[in-house]
């Protein structure tokens, strides 16, 4: 009997012990730093920083977030929880976005509101998280990190391109080699013909497996297809105003380690 009151005991324990491993922290700014990573001066620039956009832009809104640990979730799962919990971003422009530092995973992530998709893309997101923020991250200096990500995010959502060096190197989607594909494409044709050219029939079924082989292979290749884009929401729903004016959230960004 006394066993079993134990037994009962401890389960009764283990449900509010879970919950408040998975709770995700209050929204209590534009800074959130629940892993105790920033100094009160750059908490304050960065504070300053988030503001100024929002006002400049007339409402994107940026949020910075730092926690001790995930609860046991993927970062990724963790930024779409985030994102529809605090709802950042004006309703119908899902124009909101999360800068997330896990501090024991040694995660980030850059959660992009289906509204900034255009403006910061997942390939820009990657590089300031590995090419900008990393570095800055394997040193121990987390606050120049942070506040370097944060401004290079800034920076992209105003419209000004990142420095040449960091900028990505990747065609953009869809797009197809120029005139020496076209040129090279003509060349194989004409060595098709003449390949077949004088045998009558017996060199147009050759003729006809090449040439189909060829095409194809065109079809197929030519840049990057399909992909490429967002998956899932963004920050909708709600009012306006700073959070709460979101809610839809769909995975849209990139994330990195240190």
């Amino acid at each position: 009997m006394i066993r079993a009151l134990c037994l009962l005991g401890l389960f009764l324990l283990a449900g509010p012990l879970a919950a408040q491993e998975h709770e995700l922290p209050a929204l209590t700014g534009r800074v959130v730093d629940r892993a105790e990573l920033l100094d009160a001066q750059t908490e304050a620039r960065l504070t300053s920083l988030l503001a100024g956009h929002e006002q400049r832009s007339g409402g994107e809104q940026l949020v910075v977030v730092t926690v001790p640990n995930l609860g046991g979730r993927s970062i990724e799962a963790f930024g779409v929880e985030l994102g529809r919990a605090w709802g950042i971003g004006q309703k119908g422009k899902d124009n909101g976005a999360l800068l997330i530092v896990a501090r024991d995973e040694r995660q980030i992530r850059i959660e992009v509101g289906y509204g900034l998709e255009g403006e910061l893309t997942d390939a820009q997101s990657s590089v300031i998280i590995n090419r900008i923020m990393v570095p800055a991250f394997r040193e121990g200096d987390f606050a120049r990190g942070i506040l370097d990500g944060a401004t290079a995010i800034i920076q992209v959502l105003g419209g000004e391109p990142l420095p040449a060096e960091l900028r990505p190197v990747m065609p953009l989607q869809g797009e197809r080699p120029g005139g020496l594909g076209l040129l090279l494409f003509f060349g194989m044709l004409v060595v098709i013909f003449l390949l077949g050219g004088g045998r009558g029939g017996r060199g147009g079924g050759g003729r006809a497996f090449l040439l189909g082989a060829l095409l194809g292979s065109m079809g197929r290749g030519g840049g990057f297809g399909g992909g490429g884009g967002f998956g899932g929401g963004g920050f909708g729903g709600g009012g306006g105003g700073f959070g709460g004016g979101g809610g839809g959230f769909g995975g849209g960004g990139a994330s990195g380690g240190w």
